[in-house]
């Protein structure tokens, strides 16, 4: 499964965005961006425009063969946000940014699933695997219609992708953060078996793509005043640190296989 894991470097960053749209492309689902466009699961054999190849061979050799036809100004582009198309590989633009915490934000009629906070309170793991599972299903379909048109080259807007910034998993102590009814509570083991079971939901189990990718949210210790989050400084010692605050993380990685991890805004 493509990763973002080895992310701190421009050369390691790019090839791990390759990497990753390259594993969401390989599902016909993401029709429309290297795939056919009739929203087919499976891998197709549809050719990756710039490359050539079938879109079913192996992730890690196709971005690698794409890294290595772009410039340094190419990669360093791609590291922003919204990645800018490079028209010359038939890369069309991409922003990574799309919100699903609990349903497809900000993207058209959507189904609408109870806050984070509230399916915490139901203790039922396959129940918000199931939830997740559902929104990578609209993700997926609205993907693949917006891409079936003939503004496709024109890429993915913000909000339009299927990079989803969730879950948040970060521990809520003091509601005056104001945004715990984003997370799973106060508990560290809860929250990891339910952020477990949504990454698990929103990303599926095939072994060589993705349904869509999970960037969970904050690492680590972020749960500060939200109107001072560019400047809060959290001090934590090392003990609350690993036993409250990054359990969940550590479960997300290992177990979930989380496409991604956001850090914290705070110093």
């Amino acid at each position: 499964m493509p990763t973002l894991a080895g992310a701190w470097t421009p050369c390691w960053a790019v090839f791990a965005w390759v990497g990753l749209v390259v594993g969401l492309a390989g599902q016909g689902g993401c029709a429309g961006r290297w795939g056919a466009r009739d929203g087919r699961a499976g891998h197709g054999s549809a050719v990756l425009p710039g490359l050539g190849g079938d879109v079913g061979a192996d992730p890690t050799v196709r971005a690698e063969a794409l890294v290595a036809r772009l410039t340094l100004k190419e990669k360093v582009a791609q590291l922003q946000n919204a990645a800018p198309a490079i028209s010359r590989l038939g890369i069309p633009a991409y922003d990574w940014w799309s919100e699903s915490l609990h349903g497809v934000a900000r993207n058209g009629r959507a189904t609408v699933f109870p806050q984070a906070i509230g399916l915490a309170a139901t203790f039922d793991e396959a129940l918000v695997g199931r939830v997740a599972r559902a929104i990578s299903d609209e993700a997926r379909a609205k993907f693949a219609a917006a891409h079936a048109t003939d503004d496709a080259a024109a890429g993915s807007g913000r909000y339009q992708g299927l990079t989803f910034f969730a879950p948040n998993v970060n521990i809520v102590r003091d509601p005056r953060w104001g945004r715990g009814q984003e997370t799973y509570g106060e508990d560290p083991f809860l929250t990891a078996r339910l952020a477990v079971a949504y990454v698990r939901g929103l990303q599926g189990d095939e072994p060589r793509s993705l349904r869509a990718a999970a960037v969970a949210k904050h690492f680590a210790a972020h749960s500060g005043p939200e109107w001072l989050r560019h400047r809060f400084d959290a001090h934590v010692d090392a003990h609350d640190l690993t036993d409250t605050y990054l359990p969940q993380f550590e479960a997300l990685v290992r177990e979930g296989r989380v496409a991604g991890i956001m850090a914290a805004y705070n110093r």
